[in-house]
């Protein structure tokens, strides 16, 4: 619930928005900003401020492929420990999920650090695979153990880790909808810094801003977005400032940057993205799942992008808001997902059914 003072400061902000006369759609590329987004009632607000608010694929887990999970599945299925954050467990594919398999007596665990695997596979003869999830904010942890000498031999990573500006060149570039702005996710932007996010406002002409979780940094970034747009600028602006510097983390960006290397990947909903993942470089090649046991995922079978009905790819690409699948509600609820859109806290479905009837 908004404080009175906070209150106060968002009334202005949002009578700033209305004077600046602009009208437009933005696209936010962050669960947490859904999430409040929607717990905080800004989407009304904005909208009548003159302000669309849409979600993009900011939600790792959403839009890791059902083809990745499907190679952890079979991984497990095989002997082999899998290890994992929780949301990943309960994601459906064609041939089940993590948690389904585990219950086929296939070992499967939730950790909830890359230490939690490490320690894991130091207890046991058995090789254990830790899938990694995110964007580059969760990336540097992952490349930690692989740099320490007495990183266990039976330990090894499925990198489905992505990076953001691929994605938003990729949204542009289908040019399915209109969009006006990017806000940008401030956690990922602590390690990248400003400067990844200025060639796609030099080639598409759009204005960014990096923006805070805080109601009123939401506000505020809007608020910014469309002052870019009255005053005829794209350009890169951050209102996260207080945690957000210009250069980023520079020991994290090197140790990304000594780990792994980009490389073309699909991401659900949207066609093959050039250079848009992150995969473990060859010296690695001994931790790396996709190296250590390719003769097992070479038994993965095909699996179907989305269950019939799930509409999660338009969901990531903002094309459709949740409540306007067929499934949302009805089928498709958290107590039984059809898609990750519905599973992770992040996804904008599970946000939906959550909080969507909430307003503060």
């Amino acid at each position: 619930m908004f404080k009175y003072r906070d209150e106060e400061t968002a009334k202005k902000i949002l009578q700033g928005i209305k004077d600046t006369g602009v009208k437009a759609k933005f696209m936010h590329i962050c669960g947490t900003h859904q999430d409040t987004i929607v717990r905080f009632g800004l989407e009304e607000m904005l909208r009548d401020a003159g302000i669309e608010i849409a979600q993009g694929p900011g939600c790792p887990v959403c839009v890791t492929t059902s083809h990745e999970i499907a190679d952890a599945i079979t991984l497990a299925r095989n002997g082999v420990t899998v290890t994992a954050f929780g949301d990943m467990m309960r994601v459906p594919t064609t041939i089940g999920s993590l948690f389904s398999a585990k219950a086929d007596g296939a070992d499967v665990r939730i950790v909830y650090s890359i230490d939690d695997a490490v320690k894991m596979a130091r207890a046991q003869e058995k090789p254990l695979v830790f899938v990694g999830v995110g964007f580059e904010t969760t990336a540097p942890s992952t490349c930690v153990p692989l740099h320490k000498e007495d990183c266990p031999e039976n330990f090894s990573v499925y990198s489905c880790h992505r990076i953001c500006p691929p994605i938003l060149d990729a949204l542009l570039s289908l040019g399915e909808s209109t969009i006006d702005g990017f806000i940008e996710p401030g956690h990922v932007a602590v390690i990248t810094g400003e400067s990844m996010f200025r060639p796609v406002s030099e080639v598409h002409g759009l204005p960014q801003v990096i923006a805070g979780f805080e109601p009123l940094d939401i506000l505020m970034s809007c608020y910014m977005l469309c002052k870019q747009i009255r005053e005829g600028r794209a350009e890169v602006e951050n209102e996260y400032t207080r945690l957000v510097r210009p250069e980023g983390n520079p020991i994290a960006l090197k140790l990304m940057e000594d780990t792994f290397t980009p490389v073309d990947r699909h991401w659900r909903g949207f066609p093959l993205i050039p250079k848009s993942a992150l995969a473990l470089k060859p010296k690695f090649a001994d931790h790396d799942a996709t190296k250590v046991h390719e003769d097992i995922l070479a038994k993965t079978p095909e699996v179907k992008e989305e269950a019939n009905g799930c509409r999660c790819g338009d969901v990531l690409r903002g094309l459709i808001k949740s409540e306007e699948c067929p499934m949302f509600g009805k089928v498709c609820k958290p107590s039984n997902p059809m898609g990750p859109c519905m599973v992770s806290m992040e996804g904008n479905c599970s946000i939906s059914y959550r909080l969507g009837s909430k307003r503060f």
